[in-house]
Order: structure tokens, then C-alpha cells, then sequence
């Protein structure tokens, strides 16, 4: 303790007396000496320093942080530098490093670099390559060739490859290639050996503007030298030559090379790149083999995106057979729930499920998109190829649960998936089934065809459905569709036919008001002939009422039915609205009609109906409706 006060106090008298003599001419330096520390006033600004204050034992390791401290606070000037050569007489390699790493800007440290061998000290290897490599990362371009260039050999140092590399690295970085090109084929001039290091920033430096052709000549060149290229090298001549659709033939070979060598890339995406690139140039071969290819390299995982590139670029070049083989490899291997793999694009699954769904594979195609589904995909055109083929394939009791799903979730369908949903039903003989698709297609808005409609009222008509079948011509009406009337005729008459007059009226009634009229006349002789006498008589009166083209001929046989069913006095209220309609009967037939009448005792309506007959008592149709409530 007692040398070490002795030592400390020594150097504080020193101070002292430096400080009476000449002020300090650095500001706010502070002095560390063995655990005390003393800060001396700055100088007069004009004053000069006279004598140099050389560092202790021990403060050399701080001195080049206060050299960048100053460099960064003053201006480069003169009396920076006498400071600086005031506070070091003498410069050693190591405190030269040490400020130069430390520079706060590219220009302080190749003002000091400059400066410093001025005061006697000689730049050595480390110094020149560490200046190089502070300039060619700042961009400092001019200034580290000029150096590295035409300094060097005039103070006989030799240069080495590091120094070609950082140069052009820079270069690289900065974009200009051509310069990269230069200095890379101007290093053998100056007895420089190109080494795999060499080679490596060259691939890096060029291939970033992006030029391909360059590195694979270099590439060439190293193997006719026999350096060997290294994993950075491949690194960088990968990722040219797999985006480029026009190289992928020496992508695989270089990619084969680094198989055999056991180097597996860093750069994971350039298989992906690769494969991409190939499908691009329908070399499918090509991609299959980098596919299988990834197998040989340590730490490589074949992702999603991987099968789906290839599924994708399979399918459009007409390869399904390989494009299904790679989708059973990746259900078998279940990547398509890893929360951590991609996710497969819709262009390679649509394609994929559209295929399956056509050739009769729409099973695996559902629980292909069913995995997808559990990733949270929602897709339109997969669930409406999976209806098709359901349909197709007769199972529509599967396309229908799909549909039902897409209803739940919001998802619009197609029409012909419905079409074909229908027609799949309807195959089957299931016309109740086909009946409930057909409104579930109405009700998301799509229109059926025409012909649709019809397939489905025949069918259910044909399997006894009449009043079923009813329901689906409503809809038909309602939809503005006028053809199809002559199953419209049918499923009408066998209405009346089985007693349901008011449900028959009532699709009359709507195809009248969608100026679509039924044959009347066709359908009187229907139930007369059947002896429907009241259905018939129903039928008609509904017509009389509003003014419907009904002919005399359909009268007449309505009366004579109705008196062989001794229905009188319908017989005698139809007539008078017949009359009052301004229609004509066979005279005849009334005037048996009036025997009948006075027969069965109804004398006032029989004396009406002669009244009218002979002209006496006309009446009107307000009349008319008044005696027929009266009969």
C-alpha cells in the first residue's frame, strides 16, 4: 500500500507541475492512475502546447476510446493532431487497431489512418486490411481501391486475399458488378492466390444483381483449378440458378454435387425455389427428382408447400397418376395437420379435387379437403367439385350433408352442383329426395332449369306423388317458367280426379294470373268421362266466373252428366250462370231438365228456367248468380 501511495503521489506532483507549465491542451481528460483519477482543466484554445505528456503504465488499453472521443467532439484539424500526438508520442499496432475499430465515422478513422504515419509509425498488414474493411463496408469504395491499389505496393507491403475480399464484398453490396468482376480477375496480377474465400464473395458480390452466367463460369473455372467450392459458395450460385427457369438443368447437377459432399444448404428455400422453377418449365421429371433428392440432405423437412408446388405443377401437366401418388404420401405422413407447416394454396388442391371428384375417386378427394377444412379452409369451388362427384358417383346423400355444411358456414354454391345433386336422386328413384334438393337449390337463389322442374314432377308424379308434384309446379309458376304444361295438365286433372278441387283451382288460379291458361275443355271431358259430375261442375263454375274460354260442347257434356247423376238442381244453378254468361245449351237437354224440375217438385225454378228459355224472363249475370244461390 505504502508504494503504491508513494506511486500515486509521485504522479499528482507531475501533474501539477505539467499543468503550471502548459494547461492541458485535450479537454476533459481523465487520468487513471492505479484506482485515482484527475481531471485537468482544457487549455487556452491558442495556447501551444510544449511539452508532450506520455501515457502510464496502464492507461495504454483507454487510450484509443479518448482518441475517438476527441476525434468525434473537434474538428481534423492541426491542433487535433498535436493534442493527439501530446497525449501519444509514440503509436504501437495495437492502440492503432484499436482507434481505427473505434472511429465513430468511416472519415475519422481513414484521417487517422493517413495521419498517424506521419508521426513515425508504419502500417502493417493488420492496419491496411483493417482500413479496407472499415471503408468497403461504409461504402467507401474509391478510397479503399486507392489504398489497397496504389498505396500498398509503394510502401512495399504485400497484399493479401482478406483485402481483395472485403473490397469486393463492397462492391457486391453496393451493386456494381462490373468493378467485382475486375477486381476479382486482376487479382492473380497482383500475386494474389484465389482461394474458395475468394471465390465465395465473388459468387455472393455478382449474384446479387443478382448475373448468373458469370458464376457459373467462375464456377467452371474452379473446378478445371480444382478448389473446391465451399457451402458459402453454393449458397450463393443456389439461389440464381433456381429462380431461373432456363437453369434448372445445372441446378440439379450442382445440387447433386452437394449431396455427394454431404452439404446441406442453409438456405432451405431454394429447394422450394427449385421445384417451383421446374414446374414453371414442365420439367416435372426434373422436379420429382430434387422431390426425392431432399431425402439425402441432413435437416431437411419436406413442407407443404413442397407438395403442393409439386401437386400443382403434376395436375397441369396431365401427370395424375404421380400427382395422386404425392397426395397419399402426404396424408400418410400427416403433414397437412402440422399447425406448423404451411398451407397448401387453393391452385394446387382445386386442381387435385377436381380430378378425384371426375374420375370416381370423390371419397379420397373429401377427406383430402376435410384435413383442409381443420386448417380453417373454407373453399368454394373444392365443395361444389365434391358435390359433382358425390352426384355422379349416385351418392347423394354425401353431397347433400356437403351442401348443408355450406349453408351453415355461409358459403355460396353453384347451380349445377344442385343440378347434378338432383339428378342423382332422381337416379336413384328417390323423387321426394329430389323434390327437397330442388327447393333447397331455390332457396339459395339459383334458378333450376326448365327441364329440371319437368324431371322432377314426372317423377314424382309417376311414383303417385300427385299432390307433391303439385307443389313443385307452384314453384315452377312462381319462378316465371311457362313451359312444361303438359305435365302441368296431368298432375292437374289427377287432382280433381282425387277429390282435391280446391288445391287444383287454386294452380289454376296462379297460372292464370301468369297468363298461362289450362285447357278448360280437356279437362271437363276428363272427369265427366270418369263421371266426376261435381268436380266437373266445380271446374266450370270457377271458369264461368271469370270469363274463361270454356266451349259449349264442354256445357252441354256437363249437364248431361249431371242429370244421368240426377243432380238436378246443380244442373238447373249451372245453366242459369251458362245463360247469364250469354252461353248456349242444347234446348233439348233444358227442357228435360224442366220436367225434371216440375218432377221433383221445384216448379219456381222450373217456371224461371222456361222463362228464360223462351225469351220472356232474360237473365243478367247478377241474376243469374242470385237463382243459382237460390238453387
Amino acid at each position: 500500500m505504502a508504494s503504491i501511495s508513494s506511486s500515486a503521489g509521485k504522479t499528482l506532483a507531475l501533474l501539477k507541475t505539467l499543468n503550471t507549465r502548459n494547461p492541458n491542451p485535450f479537454p476533459s481528460l481523465l487520468l487513471h492512475v492505479h484506482g485515482f483519477c484527475s481531471e485537468i482543466p482544457p487549455a487556452d484554445a491558442d495556447q501551444e502546447p510544449t511539452m508532450p505528456i506520455r501515457p502510464m503504465r496502464g492507461e495504454a488499453e483507454k487510450l484509443d476510446k479518448t482518441i475517438c472521443h476527441m476525434m468525434a467532439q473537434r474538428p481534423w484539424t492541426t491542433r487535433l493532431q498535436n493534442s493527439i500526438r501530446n497525449l501519444v508520442p509514440n503509436f504501437d499496432q495495437a492502440l492503432v487497431l484499436g482507434v481505427l475499430r473505434g472511429a465513430h465515422l468511416p472519415d475519422h478513422a481513414l484521417c487517422f489512418f493517413r495521419w498517424v504515419e506521419k508521426t513515425g509509425f508504419r502500417h502493417d498488414r493488420d492496419t491496411y486490411l483493417e482500413i479496407i474493411s472499415i471503408l468497403a463496408r461504409k461504402l467507401m469504395l474509391n478510397h479503399a481501391r486507392c489504398i489497397l491499389i496504389d498505396d500498398m505496393p509503394k510502401r512495399a507491403v504485400d497484399r493479401e486475399e482478406d483485402m481483395f475480399i472485403e473490397l469486393i464484398q463492397g462492391y457486391g453490396r453496393a451493386g456494381i458488378p462490373q468493378e467485382v468482376v475486375k477486381i476479382f480477375k486482376k487479382m492473380p496480377e497482383f500475386g494474389v492466390v484465389r482461394t474458395s474465400r475468394s471465390y465465395d464473395a465473388f459468387f455472393k458480390a455478382i449474384l446479387r444483381r443478382d448475373k448468373v452466367d458469370d458464376g457459373l463460369h467462375l464456377f467452371t473455372e474452379m473446378r478445371a483449378k480444382g478448389i473446391r467450392a465451399s457451402e458459402r459458395t453454393y449458397a450463393a450460385l443456389m439461389p440464381g440458378l433456381c429462380d431461373d427457369t432456363e437453369r434448372t438443368g445445372e441446378a440439379r447437377k450442382v445440387l447433386d454435387e452437394m449431396a455427394e459432399r454431404r452439404m446441406t444448404p442453409k438456405d432451405k428455400s431454394i429447394f422450394l425455389r427449385m421445384i417451383s422453377s421446374m414446374c414453371k418449365s414442365e420439367d416435372l421429371d426434373g422436379a420429382m427428382e430434387v422431390h426425392r433428392a431432399m431425402k439425402r440432405f441432413r435437416d431437411v423437412t419436406v413442407d407443404l408447400s413442397h407438395y403442393g408446388v409439386l401437386i400443382e405443377g403434376l395436375c397441369n401437366g396431365k401427370k395424375y397418376d404421380v400427382a395422386v401418388e404425392m397426395l397419399d404420401e402426404l396424408l400418410g405422413k400427416g403433414v397437412l395437420l402440422n399447425p406448423q407447416s404451411s398451407v397448401i394454396e387453393p391452385s394446387a388442391y382445386n386442381l387435385m379435387i377436381e380430378y378425384l371428384c371426375g374420375n370416381g375417386l370423390t371419397n379420397k378427394a373429401e377427406e383430402f379437403f376435410r384435413l383442409l377444412m381443420k386448417r380453417g379452409i373454407d373453399d368454394k369451388v373444392a365443395f361444389n367439385h365434391l358435390i359433382r362427384g358425390h352426384a355422379k358417383e349416385e351418392k347423394p346423400e354425401s353431397a347433400y350433408e356437403l351442401l348443408n355444411i355450406m349453408s351453415r358456414r355461409g358459403i355460396p354454391s353453384d347451380a349445377d352442383a344442385y343440378t347434378l345433386l338432383v339428378e342423382s336422386y332422381l337416379k336413384k328413384r328417390e323423387p321426394a329426395d329430389a323434390r327437397t334438393a330442388l327447393d333447397s337449390m331455390i332457396e339459395q337463389g339459383h334458378l333450376p332449369s326448365s327441364s329440371l322442374f319437368r324431371s322432377v314432377m314426372v317423377a314424382l308424379f309417376e311414383d303417385g306423388r300427385v299432390q307433391t308434384a303439385s307443389r313443385v309446379m307452384k314453384s315452377m309458376i312462381e319462378k316465371g317458367v311457362k313451359e312444361n304444361m303438359d305435365i302441368v295438365h296431368k298432375i292437374l286433372d289427377a287432382l280433381l280426379m282425387r277429390g282435391h278441387v280446391e288445391e287444383a283451382l287454386g294452380r289454376i288460379s296462379l297460372l292464370l294470373m301468369n297468363s298461362c291458361a289450362p285447357d278448360f275443355d280437356s279437362l271437363v271431358a276428363s272427369l265427366c268421362d270418369s263421371g266426376k259430375a261435381i268436380e266437373a261442375l266445380k271446374l266450370v263454375d270457377f271458369g264461368l266466373e271469370r270469363d274463361c274460354n270454356i266451349s259449349f260442347a264442354s256445357f252441354d257434356r256437363l249437364l248431361d252428366v249431371l242429370y244421368s247423376a240426377s243432380k238436378i238442381l246443380p244442373a238447373y244453378s249451372i245453366l242459369c250462370k251458362i245463360k247469364a254468361k250469354g252461353g248456349v245449351v242444347d234446348t233439348k237437354g233444358c227442357e228435360a231438365l224442366i220436367e225434371s224440375l216440375v218432377a221433383g217438385g221445384h216448379t219456381k225454378q222450373a217456371d224461371i228456367l222456361s222463362r228464360t228459355l223462351s225469351g220472356k224472363n232474360p237473365l243478367d249475370e247478377r241474376r243469374g248468380k242470385k237463382v243459382a244461390v237460390d238453387a
